[in-house]
């Protein structure tokens, strides 16, 4: 066993149970903010603390099992201690590799609030329909989950579905659930004003950003140009007589981010700079991932037909994700929010690659 995961092991047990200890103190509660940073940390550590418990537990056996076998009287018993010895040690080694996971390569943002932007990409009023669908069908799968899920900013096209709609989702981990949805969706079908019966192939994207808080990204409200107009729905109907939507340019970096859903200016102010912290906090990620040279293409990628991580093909009621060449024939249920099957495959996908890739670092 790793001298290092032990350490690790012990440590991390011993901050849980150290905040368990401030939490049951009931002085915490007069002061709010502090309440709510031992919490949020004492919750991310909750899995990571009962793995490590389970491996120093298994090890303790091991050790127990190990010194009885040297004070046996037959050479059953001391078999039967030997068995006990190797199952506990077994079972140590692979809450160790649970543990690195967990502790040491997991994406720090996992435990973040996702914020999902969907955008109609090739094929017109088809992509429109289509990220409409992709909006639905995550707001079920939220629902599922029982997360909380509201549209933050939202643009429909006048045959329905949405030119591009940004949706926040709020749940335990939410953006390590979600944020393998982050590319181009391609659908095959029969468009409604397809007279001839051909299938029609057409994209929309999805870009999956973790919500940053204030303290994580700072914005200089100087390097803002803020711009203020009537909000409009579909057809330029008006929404409202007052300029309440809002714009804005963020100067450094050239990002626009523009809410009009709520029903005041400094409302859709706040939305349109949550999803600006946000974009930022994403931004920054992919800098630093590309700086350590593990360059990856953009999430979105150019939204064009070729470019794809899942297919919907309608005509045969099947939904392929092509990272993990998962195929599922039960289009309509995935549609209706059951997307679990693909999530777990994406999640065990990243979670070896991150294993491999540690591993890779260790020196022999």
């Amino acid at each position: 066993m790793d001298d290092q995961i032990i350490k690790l092991a012990e440590e991390t047990l011993g901050r849980y149970r150290a905040l368990t200890d401030e939490l049951s103190d009931p002085n915490i509660y007069s002061d709010q903010r502090r309440y709510a940073e031992v919490a949020k940390e004492h919750a991310r550590l909750k899995r990571g603390a009962d793995l490590c418990e389970g491996m120093l537990n298994a090890l303790r056996e091991g050790q127990e099992a190990r010194e009885l076998i040297r004070v046996a009287e037959s050479a059953e018993e001391r078999e039967f201690f030997a068995e006990e010895a190797q199952a506990a040690e077994e079972r140590a080694e692979e809450l160790a590799e649970d543990i690195r996971a967990e502790l040491i390569v997991r994406d720090p943002n996992d435990d973040k609030d996702v914020i999902l932007e969907i955008r109609a990409g090739t094929g017109g009023d088809e992509a429109a329909l289509f990220a409409g669908e992709l909006y639905e069908m995550y707001a079920r799968y939220a629902d599922r989950l029982s997360f909380k899920h509201r549209v933050l900013s939202s643009s429909p096209a006048e045959v329905g579905g949405y030119k591009e709609i940004a949706l926040e989702i709020s749940g335990d981990r939410a953006y390590s659930i979600f944020k393998h949805e982050g590319g181009t969706h391609r659908v095959q079908r029969v468009p409604k004003t397809e007279s001839q019966g051909r299938i029609h192939t057409s994209t929309a994207t999805v870009a999956v950003l973790p919500e940053a808080e204030e303290v994580e990204i700072e914005i200089n409200p100087n390097e803002l140009e803020v711009d203020v107009y009537r909000s409009s729905g579909p057809g330029g109907q008006s929404v409202n007589t007052t300029d309440s939507a809002v714009r804005i340019t963020h100067k450094p970096t050239g990002l626009v981010v523009t809410c009009q859903n709520e029903k005041s200016q400094l409302q859709n102010k706040e939305q349109a700079l949550r999803i600006l912290r946000s974009r930022l906090l994403e931004r920054e990620l992919r800098e630093q991932r590309e700086r350590e040279g593990a360059m990856r293409q953009a999430q979105v990628g150019t939204g064009e037909r070729s470019a794809k991580v899942r297919t919907y093909n309608f005509p045969q009621g099947r939904i392929t994700d092509h990272r993990v060449n998962l195929t599922s024939h039960n289009l309509e249920t995935v549609l209706g929010g059951d997307l679990e099957e693909f999530t777990r495959a994406l999640a065990a996908k990243e979670r070896a690659e991150r294993l491999a890739a540690e591993a890779a670092k260790t020196p022999n």
